[in-house]
Parts: C-alpha cells; structure tokens; sequence
C-alpha cells in the first residue's frame, strides 16, 4: 500500500471558539490552514495559468471529477502521471466527487433563494425549463453529459476510480447533494444514501489504495450533509466520523443565514485531529464565520467568476471596473494591494480592456480578485496566533460592508 504521508496538526487555536491554525502534510507539500484553494475546474483555473498562482499565494488548487471525466477523461490524466503533472502545479491537489454537477447540471435546479429556505418545499426540484438529465437511485446517478448528450453512471465506485486516476492530494466520497427546497423527509433520506455511498467509498478507496501502491498516498475526505436542520448536521457529522476517513468536507444545501451556526453543530463531533473542508465558500463575511466556527480550508468559484464580470474586489468592498466613472482613473483597484495586478495596472486601463472585450481584461482581474481572498484568509490565520481574530473581523467587514 502507498506510504500514508499525509496528516494533520493543530497548531493554534481561537480563544473560546472552535477556530484554529493548522498543517496538513500531503505528499506535494504542506498546507498552511485556514486557508482559501482557489478553483481550477477543468484542470485550470480560467484565464490564469498556475505559475500566477503560485505568485498570489495559493497553497493549493481544487479540481473538478466531473467535468475532468467527461474531458479529457480521468484515464488520459492518469497517463500524463496525475493531475499536478497534467498541468503544471507543484503544489497539492484537490478534487471534488463530482456529486454537485452530476445533480446541479444535470437536474437543473431551481434558483433556491436562502433566506427563505423553508417556503414553498418540494422534492421535485427541476427547473421549468429544463428537461430531467440525471436520475438518483440508492446504487447511484444516471446522467446525461452536458457536452454531448451522452448517458454515463457514476456510483461511490466509480467516483473513487475516476478521482484516483486524477491523481489529487486530497479527495472527496461521492454524496448526493440537496437543495433548500426539499423537504424534511427527502433530507433525512438522503442522508441514508449519502452515509451507504460514503461507506463503499471508503471500501473502494481502500482497494485502489493497494492497488495503485506506487502512486502517491490519496487523502479521502467524507461529506457531511443534512442542509438547515441542526439533527439532521449532527447526526450526519457523527456518522461520518465514524467511518475511516482523513478528513471531512462540509456541503450540501447551506442556507447562508446560519451559516457560522451549521459549521459549528458540525465541527462540534467532528474529532479534532483531521482537517475540515467547507465546500463552496468565498464570499468575506461567510470566510470569516466558517473560519470562526472551525472549518480549515475553503474553495469557491466566485472571485474568478466574479472576475470575468467585471467584478473587483477592494478592501471597502467589491465595485463593477466596467462603469464609466473609472475611465480616467489612474490609481489601482484596490490602494494598498501589493498583487502584480494592482503594482502594474491601473483602473483606467482594466476599464478599457473590459469595455474593448479582451481576453486580458479576464486575467488581470481573476489575479487581483484571487490575491485578495487568498490573502485574506492568510490574515485570518495570522490574527488568530496573535490574538487580534475578532479586532480583524470588526475592522475588515465594517469597512468591506460599510455601502450596504
């Protein structure tokens, strides 16, 4: 079997409250928690190649299975010797199941608003006018590719074999993810299926471990489901623990006005030597209570999508380039920001390359947007070592929020 090089330790933690300062140990080099790891879905992340990464701090990049399976398939990676190799990244890895896209865009979920969580529950959740694309069975998903129209399975098997032949540092079990609108019985059921599909990820993950011997040692993380329902969270949390993963992942449905509250009902039965994941998290304030409430690591797509729309981020909050007002303005986007963007490039200048359709435009904002989550999240971890964690947080989202 590969060498388990992998760990965890908790090196500082948050007066009275579950957060902490940690390393995770993987075989590409170590992870210096909390910590942001931006997106790089298809094995990039948009508009950016990965030595920029490196230069705005990212310790770690996260792939998608799903998309990765569908193009250029799993097997073609594993080939070019894994997913860091395939393209041109040192440092860790991860990759998500591929869960969320098998039921988000195959489905085609209805726009859940969350702040309402509990209007109007069902558990037909498809979208108008979309057409039924995927079909969930206790065994596994149907689905039809979003490329091609094409119909493949995935089951917590086949999800172990597609991830080990990317090759990722770090790995997430195949769960079913929910929305909001389900309803309660839908939930508590779900969870059933996710708890039987995390079990033979675990039995499958242990067998290609054996199998695969000379690869490097794959981390397994567990995903914790059971959306706004605080038994529902616990219960998940504490039956996931029990089975033999590395690490855990916090997804599924998240009503965002709760946030800190579901990370903390999780975090508390979650054992205290293994790293947490929260799943599609970047916005500042939810960084600041996932953070707060124990979890280690994070990953969103929204500072890079936000990015290719324009969308800037400041430390007085975020602010459409596009706009006319910032056509003869020749400052930075963001004063004080030391990111190559920022030391290079003026507003004036994005504006331009927005408002003319280059693909640069792209670039120079997607560096800039993730700089600044990157390095937020750093600072998060050095102002809970030095005891200045809440002084932090009152200081930075008064001044991020202060227009809304």
């Amino acid at each position: 079997m590969s060498e388990k090089n992998f760990g965890f330790k908790v090196t500082s933690r948050l007066s009275e409250n579950l957060g902490r300062v940690g390393v995770i140990n993987t075989p590409h080099g170590e992870i210096q928690t909390p910590a942001f790891i931006p997106v790089g879905t298809k094995a990039t992340v948009k508009s950016v190649v990965p030595e920029a990464m490196k230069q705005i701090g990212a310790q770690a990049l996260l792939a998608n299975a799903y998309h990765l399976y569908l193009q250029p398939s799993s097997d073609l990676i594993d080939e070019a010797g894994g997913l860091g190799k395939f393209m041109n990244w040192p440092g860790p890895t991860f990759t998500d199941s591929g869960g969320f896209q098998v039921l988000s865009l195959g489905v085609g979920f209805k726009k859940v608003l969350a702040m309402d969580p509990d209007s109007v529950q069902e558990d037909d959740v498809m979208a108008s006018e979309k057409e039924r694309l995927a079909l969930v069975d206790d065994d596994g998903v149907n689905f039809k590719s979003h490329l091609d129209g094409n119909v493949h399975r995935f089951t917590p098997e086949v999800s172990m074999q597609v991830q080990h032949q990317i090759g990722a540092d770090l790995i997430f079990a195949f769960d079913e993810c929910t929305t909001l609108k389900n309803t309660r019985e839908y939930q508590e059921q779900s969870l059933v299926r996710t708890l039987r599909w995390a079990e033979r990820c675990v039995i499958e993950h242990q067998r290609l471990t054996k199998v695969r011997a000379d690869k490097p040692y794959q981390a397994l993380l567990g995903v914790i489901q059971g959306a706004q329902y605080q038994d529902l969270r616990r219960e998940a949390a504490k039956d996931i623990a029990n089975l033999d993963f590395d690490g855990f992942g916090i997804g599924g449905a998240i009503d965002k006005n709760i946030l800190g509250q579901i990370v903390r009902w999780v975090n508390e039965e979650l054992p205290e030597n293994k790293p947490r994941h929260l799943l599609g998290i970047g916005e500042p304030d939810d960084l600041f209570e996932g953070v707060e409430n124990g979890a280690d690591t994070f990953d969103c797509v929204a500072p890079s999508r936000n990015a290719r729309n324009a969308a800037a981020y400041s430390q007085f909050g975020r602010y459409n380039i596009s706009n006319n007002k910032y056509q003869r303005d020749f400052s930075e986007l963001d004063k004080g920001c030391n990111c190559y963007t920022c030391a290079n490039y003026t507003k004036a200048y994005l504006q331009h390359l927005f408002r003319a359709k280059e693909m640069l435009a792209s670039t120079l904002l997607t560096i800039h947007n993730l700089h600044f989550i990157v390095s937020l999240v750093d600072k998060m971890r050095v102002s809970i070592i030095d005891g200045t964690f809440f002084e932090f947080k009152k200081d930075f989202l008064g001044r991020y929020y202060a227009a809304i």
